[in-house]
């Protein structure tokens, strides 16, 4: 998220009392982990470095049966972050940031309201019918393409874990 609101980022690191080099350390630490051959995979990786879930749920996605994890976060206490994986536990198939159950969505009824960190992937589609996904640019980014109320133009709505970062036309 630092590439796309290094203010937001330094910020959050004050709110939780971290420095960058803090930062540094905390994503070498997980990127070697990552990478090591001792790391479990699947959702295991999550309930090693998190804890347990606050939440496990059953979904069905088409035709697919996935289990659905979610963590709280001390930074953003309205978010969790929600890993969907096999139903066996097995792939994970998507990581992000959701709303937290009972928490009630951002008013998004203008292009004005698409902040940074306002809004997740969700609630952005819904507010924007119909948004179109796009591809992602990178691992851990999502995209859509949504259209404004109000002019008509077409705009992509960026996304890093699943919350906004910005809106480009």
């Amino acid at each position: 998220m630092a590439d796309h609101q290094p203010d937001l980022v330094d910020d959050a690191l004050r709110a939780l009392g971290a420095t960058h080099t803090d930062l540094r350390d905390a994503h070498k630490r997980w990127q070697a982990r990552v990478h090591s051959r001792t790391f479990p995979g699947g959702e295991r990786r999550y309930r090693v470095a998190l804890g347990a879930p606050e939440s496990v749920a059953e979904r069905t996605i088409g035709d697919l049966r996935c289990r659905v994890l979610r963590w709280p976060l001390r930074l953003w206490p309205e978010l969790r972050f929600e890993v969907v994986s096999a139903a066996s536990g097995g792939a994970v198939w998507n990581e992000w940031l959701v709303r937290a159950e009972g928490v009630a969505a951002p008013e998004l009824r203008s292009v004005a309201d698409l902040t940074p960190w306002a809004a997740t992937v969700d609630e952005v589609a819904r507010a924007f019918p119909p948004a179109q996904v796009l591809p992602p640019d990178a691992p851990s980014r999502a995209r859509l393409r949504i259209v404004d109320p109000r002019s008509g133009a077409p705009l992509v709505a960026h996304f890093t874990w699943g919350l906004l970062q910005y809106v480009t036309s």
